[in-house]
């Protein structure tokens, strides 16, 4: 019973942090969108380096 209990509950925090994730993802991209426009090239690549580490983090879990 208690291995079902903790079952629930890791799947309940994968869905949340996954929820995050994509919202992360989501900003992100957005940031990457107006560096591209205002031609930042430094924005830009740092954003790209952290929008590689949110697909290998979703990747892990799975989520995409």
């Amino acid at each position: 019973m208690k291995q079902v209990i903790n079952s629930k509950k890791r799947q309940q925090y994968e869905k949340k942090k996954i929820a995050v994730l994509r919202l992360e993802l989501d900003y992100e991209l957005a940031t990457l969108f107006e560096a591209m426009e205002n031609k930042n090239e430094e924005t830009k690549q740092k954003t790209i380096k952290k929008l590689e580490k949110i697909r290998e983090e979703l990747l892990k879990m799975d989520a995409m």
